[in-house]
């Protein structure tokens, strides 16, 4: 159990953190993330926002989750959160190969 609360705590961590009220956008927000995060940091958010997305949680406990912890407004983006985080975590990948 201790480790399901810790992958959870760093995931709303990061969302919290990168995804808040003072953001010009989400795309904006995560590019921010992606020039300062050094690659150890950027893999190691991968893997919580993975051991999160395979977690036992059910869709709809998942996509609370992701809402309440990031100022998104979904429908604005055209993506549904569990889709938006799929997208996301994509991204960092990509990033980690240049880094």
């Amino acid at each position: 159990m201790d480790e399901s609360y810790d992958f959870l705590e760093q995931f709303e961590d990061f969302l919290g953190g990168t995804f808040h009220q003072d953001i010009s956008s989400p795309k904006q927000a995560l590019d921010e993330f992606i020039d300062e995060a050094s690659k150890e940091c950027l893999l190691f958010t991968i893997n919580y926002c993975e051991e999160f997305l395979n977690s036992e949680l059910t869709k709809q406990e998942k996509e609370n989750i992701i809402q309440n912890n990031a100022e998104i407004y979904f429908p604005a983006i055209k993506l549904t959160p569990l889709q938006w985080l799929n997208k996301l975590v994509e991204q960092i990948k990509e990033a980690v190969k240049t880094k």
